[in-house]
């Protein structure tokens, strides 16, 4: 294991809140926010997914102590989805509860398809409640997409739009990177159009071009949305985005379980592979 672990840590701030807040300080002194994700998922004990929330709750705290430019994310899965879905919308309300207090933002994480409509379900129902507090992420990929952007954008939620992470069937998901992109693009364009400021989070610079594009074509300026990237990722292209002035947000994981990111970071797609070793060989 100390070989991935290794590896890891490039994608990785830290294993504690602690090891990583010089890093999200250094972001943000160069006019980067970013979002925090406590690394877990796919729990089957309450006593874990508790001490998710005690944990989720702590960060946002400290947050707010620290004046750091950070939200958080999470995934449902590690608040409880998989044990009951009642006791997990409780954890997930309690959550907010302390976002509202520390006027902060929840990113509600997409994970793999068998989930997805459960945690829309949530995401509706906490969105009815706490309003600007909490958001939503989409996956391009996902044929159901469609209409789910389609809801989204009526609603009028705050949507992170990515190409999507997880290994899909085909009657399910697109397969080839081509239709992927047309499905961001058009997901894109609808997000600009419809809702105040949509999250566009991808590596593909063919897509940040084409966003920048399309935004500056239909006279949308740069405060109206946010390209988002993974910690580790491209940091010299965040920095000069944030240096032209656009709105720039890094996803930050840190934590113990960071094993199963790690290798959804590398399977994800066989282009990812080689854009991570060739940053590393850049480093």
């Amino acid at each position: 294991m100390k070989l991935p672990y290794f590896l890891a840590k490039r994608f990785v701030a830290g294993e504690t809140f602690e090891a990583a807040v010089p890093k999200i300080m250094e972001l943000n002194n160069k006019g980067i926010k970013t979002t925090l994700d406590l690394l877990g998922e796919q729990v089957t004990e309450r006593k874990s997914a508790d001490q998710a929330l005690q944990d989720y709750r702590i960060v946002l705290k400290k947050i707010e102590e620290q004046r750091l430019r950070s939200n958080i994310s999470v995934k449902l899965s590690m608040m409880g989805l998989n044990i009951n879905k009642d006791y997990c919308r409780d954890n997930l309300f309690a959550l907010l509860d302390t976002a509202r207090e520390t006027d902060n933002f929840v990113r509600i994480d997409m994970e793999g398809s068998v989930l997805t409509q459960p945690i829309l379900d949530l995401f509706k129902e906490a969105y009815k409640i706490y309003g600007r507090h909490v958001g939503i992420v989409i996956q391009a990929y996902l044929h159901r997409s469609k209409d789910d952007i389609a809801r989204l954008a009526e609603m009028g939620a705050d949507v992170r739009l990515c190409k999507g992470a997880y290994h899909e069937p085909e009657r399910v998901a697109l397969q080839h990177m081509p239709a992927i992109r047309d499905a961001f693009k058009e997901y894109a364009a609808i997000l600009l159009q419809k809702t105040t400021f949509p999250r566009i989070a991808t590596h593909d610079e063919e897509l940040v071009e084409w966003v920048k594009n399309y935004a500056a074509a239909n006279k949308i300026g740069k405060a109206r949305y946010e390209f988002q990237m993974l910690y580790g990722l491209r940091q010299n292209t965040c920095e000069d985005l944030a240096a032209q002035g656009y709105n720039v947000r890094i996803y930050v994981p840190f934590g113990t379980r960071w094993l199963p990111y790690f290798t959804r970071r590398i399977k994800e797609r066989k282009e990812n592979v080689w854009f991570i070793l060739s940053t590393m060989l850049k480093r």
